[in-house]
């Protein structure tokens, strides 16, 4: 089966967000999730640990990271009722980045609330609502991602609509 992205796009998130389970369904792979540890690299994503994006000391493994993805996917559980990354934490990628709230599927999901916390965060609109287990809003976010691709291999950063 071949991916729906074509470039690498940077997974960044709180521990539990749903970066590893968003890569594996745009990636279109069948894989059980476990605790991401270390950056790792697949065909069409990077995925980031949690803790990469709750540690400061981590961010300049985020931005050097970064510099290898067509843009940055900033994810966001919805069930999370706490924010959990700093305001403005968008703003230091120099790459596109686009707000993903996950989970979106669970009983106990604030979507508005979920893209709160992703505005304080410094990500700009739209924010795409997803569940990688029922595939609901990936085909809106991958027509997003494939528009990113298209940017950047022109090599602009443009913003996203």
């Amino acid at each position: 089966m071949e991916p729906m992205v074509k470039r690498k796009v940077m997974m960044v998130g709180a521990v539990g967000a749903g970066k590893t389970s968003l890569a594996y369904a745009l990636g279109q792979r069948a894989k059980e999730v476990s605790k991401t540890s270390d950056i790792e690299f697949y065909d069409d994503a990077i995925d980031t640990p949690g803790e990469y994006a709750q540690i400061p000391r981590f961010y300049s493994a985020l931005l050097v990271t970064s510099m290898q993805a067509a843009g940055v996917l900033i994810v966001q559980d919805a069930s999370q009722r706490m924010p959990v990354l700093p305001p403005g934490f968008a703003g230091m990628f120099t790459r596109p980045v686009v707000g993903v709230v996950t989970k979106v599927d669970l009983e106990q999901a604030d979507r508005e609330r979920a893209r709160r916390f992703l505005v304080q965060a410094g990500v700009k609109e739209p924010v795409f609502f997803v569940s990688s287990h029922t595939g609901e809003g990936l085909d809106e976010l991958t027509d997003c991602l494939e528009q990113m691709d298209r940017n950047s291999s022109a090599g602009g950063k443009e913003d996203i609509k």
